[in-house]
């Protein structure tokens, strides 16, 4: 395995609403902080980083900066290709294939992973890996399915079929999610996997493939990364730097949206599948968190400051306040700043049903969080009415926001902790802990962290509008500011 190089490109597209209220479209589950201290992103560049020497993300822009505390926070060095809208995984690997034939490497070994799945043995992914290369190299489109341990309904499952001379099984037949019925006969039938959505292909395999079985979608991602906008972020960590590579906007969202399964995989004939017998979640529901979590003698879960009182098999998540279940049975118990989920484990799978009935109302709440990253830091909306809203911004250490304006809004500053340098109008000054500015409607300004620690400040705003889209960037360090 030593002698072979692997690109492994993560795919970060996903959305994550099964896991609402914690994971929602802004701050999706893969960059949230689901194992300890560390996202499933995060876990995930740590597993791969030593396959290959470089890691190639396919992200949705908007999530770029998340991407790149992640590349930081796992030490890995990395590229980023960014989608303008969402594709599903055939545009997106198609991406990823192109971009390395571009660069003349065709015959790179590229290894697709979610960028959400959980697998807590990296040595024996490594090893399961390997065991695939010969099957790739040889031209196959390596899948690997993970030796099933229950009849679960939330995966689809791969049929082995005869054995091959690298030492894989060739796919006989992928088989949609079933009924709790049907995975029950798959079980006792043997000779099946489930699916992990995780590939192993030559770029120039794959890309073959999709011009037989998928040829426009190829072909117009083709088109979209010809005019692609190349730059970079500044990182801490590996190179100094992340290379972005955004496709054409109108040429990339014209592309046709559907899963690599059901555009190659299902019809292509050189589909080689290895098993994989370690532990392994997609994390894909509330029940797989709380598999995460280790079970008092009741089976209750409980993660911050849950706590349960004569319940059985409750899981309570809980992070930021009490929150108590008594006398519950089955129950999945979800608290956030915003928002609160309650729900029977059985209905698990539906938590996205409910979000696109908030998405129905309009609930801001299906989407964003109170407390919103930012590439600087973050800010919470702590209080709103009509005419006001404050917020609580933290800055990290040598950050800054944009140079900007505001056309419908005055802004009061208060530090909390830690130094904050301002710039407002011609002026530029240093506020320190309980001293406090104001920003008038109109009046170009900007914050910034000259410290070591983190700067924390209240903003009170006041104005006629107080939405995001209220704001002139001037200059900007990440890219924001109109071109």
């Amino acid at each position: 395995m030593s002698s072979v190089v692997i690109t492994p490109v993560i795919l970060c597209g996903g959305s994550g609403t099964r896991l609402w209220p914690l994971s929602r479209k802004s701050f999706p589950k893969q960059f949230v902080p689901l194992v300890g201290d560390q996202s499933l992103l995060e876990l995930t560049l740590r597993r791969v980083a030593p396959l290959g020497e470089q890691v190639l993300m396919v992200a949705a822009d908007e999530h770029r900066f998340m991407v790149l505390e992640a590349l930081e926070a796992a030490g890995v060095s990395g590229a980023m290709l960014l989608e303008p809208a969402a594709r599903n995984t055939a545009a997106a690997m198609a991406l990823a294939a192109l971009f390395l034939r571009a660069g003349g490497q065709s015959d790179a070994l590229m290894l697709f992973c979610p960028s959400d799945h959980h697998i807590p043995d990296a040595a024996a992914f490594a090893a399961t890996v390997a065991d695939g290369v010969a099957a790739a190299q040889s031209g196959a489109i390596v899948t690997f399915g993970v030796m099933p341990s229950f009849p679960s309904t939330a995966y689809g499952y791969i049929r082995q079929g005869a054995p091959r001379a690298d030492g894989s099984r060739q796919v006989e037949r992928f088989i949609e999610k079933p009924s709790a019925a049907r995975a029950g006969e798959l079980l006792l039938e043997g000779n099946v996997l489930w699916n992990a959505g995780i590939f192993l292909a030559r770029a120039d395999t794959l890309i073959e493939a999709l011009e037989r079985h998928a040829a426009d979608i190829v072909t117009q991602v083709a088109l979209a990364l010809e005019g692609a906008h190349r730059e970079t972020l500044p990182a801490r960590g590996p190179g100094g730097q992340v290379p972005l590579v955004r496709p054409t906007v109108e040429l990339f969202s014209a592309t046709r949206s559907q899963s690599i399964d059901y555009a190659v995989m299902e019809k292509h004939d050189q589909v080689a599948v290895v098993p994989f017998a370690g532990q392994w979640s997609d994390v894909g529901s509330w029940n797989a968190v709380a598999d995460l979590v280790t079970p008092d003698p009741q089976s209750n879960r409980l993660q911050g400051q849950g706590m349960v009182h004569e319940a059985h098999n409750t899981f309570v998540h809980a992070p930021h306040r009490p929150v108590v279940a008594l006398g519950t049975r089955d129950l999945l118990i979800i608290d956030t700043p915003d928002a609160v989920l309650v729900a029977h484990r059985d209905h698990a799978e539906q938590v996205k049903d409910v979000v696109a009935r908030l998405e129905g109302q309009r609930c801001a709440q299906a989407v964003s969080h109170r407390k919103v990253s930012r590439p600087w830091g973050w800010y919470d909306s702590v209080d709103q009415g009509e005419r006001f809203q404050v917020k609580r911004i933290g800055v990290k250490p040598g950050a800054s926001l944009s140079l900007q304006k505001h056309h419908h809004r005055a802004e009061h500053w208060i530090v909390v902790k830690g130094t904050a340098e301002v710039t407002r109008g011609a002026d530029t000054f240093l506020l320190s802990e309980n001293q406090s500015t104001y920003i008038p409607v109109g009046e170009v300004h900007r914050l910034r962290n000259p410290g070591k620690i983190e700067l924390e400040m209240i903003e009170v705003q006041s104005g006629g509008y107080l939405g995001e889209d209220d704001i002139v960037r001037l200059e900007d360090t990440y890219g924001r500011a109109a071109r």
